[in-house]
C-alpha cells in the first residue's frame, strides 16, 4: 500500500492540488491528512471538501481547532487573529461541526498520525530536537507515526537506546526494531527556507518514507489572499518559505 501522508494544507488550494496530482502519478492508494487543512490562505472551504471528498483520514491541527471553534484569541498576534476570525466567516456551521469533530490522534492501519505531539495532543507542543521527541516516544505505541504542526520535514528515530534527529535526504528505509515520529512538512506553508509545498509518500510493501517537494502556482495563491483582504505578510512569508 502507498500512502500520501500530507499536513498543515492551510487553505493553500494550488498547493494542494498539486500535490495530489503528483500523489497520483506516483501510484497512490490512500491519502492522510494531519491536520491543520484551514487557516493563512485564502481556500478553506474549497481544501475542506477536497480532503472529505478524498475520505482522508485527518487529525485536528491548532488551526483547524481555533476555526471550528468560538475559542478566545486576545493572546493571539493580530495577523493570526485576522486570518482566523477572517477564516470563520468562510465556513458554514456545518463545515465548523466536521472540525469540531475531528479527533487529536487517528490509527491508520498500522502506523498513527497525530498533529503535533503525542504526549500532549491537545496542547499543541513543538517537537523540534531529540529531547522533545523523547517525551513523545513515551505516548507512541505504534512503531511509526507521522506529524506536522512545525511546517518543517524531519524526522525522530528512536532505536532502543538513542533518539536520532535528522532530515531528508533520500528516501528513508524504516528498520525492524526502531520507531519513527516523522513530520511530513507543509503543503500549504511551508517554514524550512523552501517555499515549495512537501508531502511525504509511505510505502508499507517497500518500508520506505520519501519526502517530496513540489513548485506550485503560488502567484495565484498569493493574489487570492491579497483579494480576500488578508494580511499582506501571509502572502510575502510563501516567497521564502518561513
Amino acid at each position: 500500500m502507498r500512502y500520501a501522508i500530507l499536513s498543515d494544507i492551510h487553505g493553500n488550494l494550488e498547493g494542494l492540488n498539486t500535490v495530489l496530482e503528483h500523489a497520483s502519478s506516483q501510484g497512490v492508494d490512500r491519502y492522510v491528512c494531519g491536520g491543520d487543512v484551514v487557516g493563512y490562505n485564502a481556500n478553506p472551504k474549497e481544501c475542506m471538501d477536497i480532503v472529505r471528498g478524498l475520505d482522508m483520514p485527518c487529525v485536528m491541527g491548532n488551526h483547524d481547532e481555533y476555526i471550528g471553534q468560538d475559542c478566545d484569541l486576545s493572546a493571539f498576534n493580530p495577523i493570526a487573529q485576522e486570518a482566523v476570525l477572517w477564516c470563520r466567516n468562510q465556513l458554514s456551521e456545518e463545515d465548523r461541526q466536521w472540525l469540531r469533530d475531528l479527533r487529536y490522534v487517528r490509527l491508520v492501519d498500522h502506523f498513527s498520525i497525530v498533529h503535533a505531539t503525542m504526549d500532549s495532543p491537545r496542547y499543541w507542543g513543538y517537537v523540534q530536537d531529540a529531547n522533545d521527541a523523547a517525551a513523545n516516544f513515551t505516548y507512541q505505541s505504534t512503531g511509526l507515526c507521522f506529524h506536522g504542526h512545525t511546517h518543517v520535514p524531519q524526522m525522530f528515530i528512536d532505536d532502543g537506546v538513542d533518539i536520532h534527529h535528522g532530515t531528508f535526504i533520500e528516501p528513508l528505509k524504516l528498520q525492524i526494531g526502531n520507531r519513527y515520529f516523522i513530520n511530513v512538512g507543509s503543503v500549504g506553508q511551508p517554514r524550512d527556507g523552501d517555499w515549495r509545498a512537501a508531502y511525504c509518500i509511505y510505502d508499507s510493501e517497500e518500508e520506505t518514507v520519501e519526502l517530496f517537494r513540489l513548485e506550485y502556482d503560488k502567484e495565484t495563491t498569493k493574489s487570492k489572499i491579497r483579494e480576500a483582504g488578508l494580511p499582506e505578510r501571509l502572502a510575502e512569508r510563501l516567497d521564502y518559505g518561513k
